[in-house]
Parts: C-alpha cells; sequence; structure tokens
C-alpha cells in the first residue's frame, strides 16, 4: 500500500500539471479524483496495519473490520468529490474558461489511464490472493479509473478536432455523475460488509472443499456461515458425526475438518465446528459401513450444497 500512495501522489501532481496547462474542467475531475486517492491511501496503508495486529481481549476476532470502515470512508470523500465536481462543471456553462494545450491533456490522460490500469490490477490481484476487501475495493477503484480516463482521452479529442469546448463541461459532468456513483457502491459495501453480509462466493468454496473431500463419519453439515475480518475468515458449522464415537474420535474429525479448510482456503482461517450425534432418521444418508447400531439403510448420501448447508437443520430423506 506505501507504493500505491507514492504512486497516487506523484499521478496527482501529473493530473493537476495537465489542468494547469489545459484550464479543462474534465481534466479537473480527473485530477480532483486523485486527491482522493491520496487520502484514501493514507487512511488504507493505516488500516492494513492495524489489521494485521494480533487478537487481544478487547478484540477476540481481530481488527480486521477496520478495513470496511476504510473502504466506507474512501466512498464518502468520493461522493464528496463526485458532488464538488458536478457543481463546478454545471457553473462552468455559465462562465466558461479558455480551453488551451489540449494536445497535451491528452497525452497525460492515456498515460495517467495506462498507469491506473497496471496498478489497479495489481491491487486487485494482490487483494484476491491476501483476502483483503480494502486492497480489492482500492484495485476496483483504480480500474474504474482507467475507464474514466478512456473516456476522457475520447472526450478531449471530440473537442480537439470540433472546437466544442462546452462538450469539455458536458464531460466532466458526466464523470461526475460516474464517480458519485462509485463512492455509492463503495459504502452500500462497507455497510454490508460491516453488517456480515453473506460472502456467496466464499462460501460456496466452502461447500466445494467439503463436498469433494468429505470423510464417510461426516454424516452431515449444515448451519454454516463465513464471516470475515479483513484478510481473516471465521467460520461456524454442525457436523453430525456417529453417536457412539468417543469423544476422543469426535474430536480427530473435527480437526481433519479444520484442517482441510485451512489448507485449502487462502488465508488466515477460524473454524468453529459444533459435533452433533447421528439420530435414527439419518440413517438413510448416512455412509458408515459396519455400523452395528443402524436403524436403516443407506439411501443415499446426499451432496452438500450451498441451499442445504446454510439452515440450522439435519438432513433427512
Amino acid at each position: 500500500m506505501r507504493m500505491m500512495l507514492i504512486f497516487s501522489i506523484l499521478l496527482m501532481g501529473i493530473k493537476f500539471t495537465a489542468y494547469v496547462i489545459t484550464h479543462s474542467n474534465a481534466i479537473l475531475t480527473d485530477a480532483l479524483e486523485s486527491i482522493i486517492n491520496v487520502v484514501a491511501g493514507s487512511f488504507a496503508l493505516f488500516s492494513i496495519y492495524y489489521a494485521s495486529q494480533p487478537k487481544d481481549e478487547n478484540h477476540p476476532y481481530g481488527h480486521g473490520k477496520i478495513e470496511y470502515l476504510s473502504v466506507g470512508i474512501e466512498g464518502g470523500l468520493i461522493i464528496i468529490a463526485g458532488s464538488g465536481i458536478l457543481i463546478k462543471s454545471v457553473l462552468a456553462f455559465f462562465h466558461p474558461a479558455e480551453i488551451s494545450s489540449l494536445d497535451i491533456g491528452v497525452y497525460i490522460s492515456v498515460f495517467a489511464g495506462a498507469a491506473n490500469y497496471f496498478m489497479g490490477a495489481y491491487l486487485l490481484k494482490q487483494g484476491k490472493a491476501r483476502n483483503s476487501s480494502l486492497m480489492v475495493a482500492d484495485g476496483k477503484h483504480l480500474l474504474s479509473d482507467t475507464i474514466s480516463s478512456v473516456g476522457l482521452v475520447i472526450g478531449l479529442l471530440v473537442i480537439y478536432f470540433t472546437k466544442l469546448n462546452w462538450l469539455d463541461n458536458v464531460i466532466a459532468i458526466l464523470f461526475g455523475l460516474y464517480i458519485f456513483v462509485t463512492g455509492y457502491k463503495l459504502i452500500k459495501e462497507s455497510v454490508n460488509s460491516l453488517l456480515d453480509e453473506a460472502d456467496y462466493e466464499k462460501l460456496n468454496q466452502v461447500v466445494e472443499i467439503l463436498n469433494t473431500n468429505r470423510r464417510e463419519k461426516w454424516i452431515d453439515m449444515h448451519n454454516l456461515r463465513v464471516l470475515k475480518y479483513g484478510p481473516h475468515l471465521h467460520i461456524d458449522s454442525h457436523i453430525t458425526l456417529p453417536w457412539y464415537d468417543t469423544l476422543e474420535d469426535s474430536h480427530k474429525e473435527v480437526t481433519a475438518v479444520e484442517n482441510l479448510i485451512k489448507e485449502k482456503l487462502e488465508g488466515d482461517v477460524e473454524f468453529f465446528i459444533h459435533a452433533d450425534p447421528c439420530l435414527p432418521s439419518s440413517c438413510p444418508i448416512c455412509s458408515v459401513k459396519n455400523c452395528p447400531p443402524r436403524k436403516a439403510e443407506l439411501v443415499k448420501q446426499l451432496d452438500w450444497t450451498l441451499e442445504n448447508m446454510l439452515p440450522d437443520a439435519k438432513h433427512t430423506l
């Protein structure tokens, strides 16, 4: 994130230089958003440091949720920037400024767009690898900046060849609206994460891992939950095991589930598993061989899916 912050500061300076040279409101919208990138990058750097702190008595699940707060603050700043851009662009229709040296503005915007693309793709890749919502959000933001830069270059070229300078304000308004919507989406994502909205992509990963690597004694699993605390995952689940197994045997099976998830999922994973004893109603879906107290023959082993693992209810036929 230090690299992103340095990158944002340099890019901000380049964009404001382009505005000073051209006096284009469309370029100014791009430059103003760079201020947001610098402020957000500074807070993101602190957030990642804070999120990496170990658990303590006051924060038994760690400090990772500060990343979601950072995403929300970034979204709020982007909305402020978008609102300012919209107001300035509308006023510019009544107080137009002379635009000059648009060719230089085009060159700088092409460079800025390419730089945003490569940095955004890098952050997105690293964020997914480290399970960091903040890095993913910043990566998506920079990639959205790339789209803005492409539109900006096209708009500047149209103005350059048509000499219709009023289009500059129209382009600025469109980008202001786009920036405003981007900020809204980040705030929404932040609030949903703080409220522990279900991450179905991660849940599907867990279900696939369990279904593919299930063991004979894992008769049933249900009440599956995945909570995200920044780069850390907390997973809850119930597992149905043979009722006649010793506590030591059951503990071995629970540990096997936990180790499997930790091995297959990237990032720091904490797994809390509640063991349930099997009931006679479990027999038709139980594939345990040579089971002395079996009350009914195996009919079929159920495939575990997202739909049947989320509810807090044991499976039966």
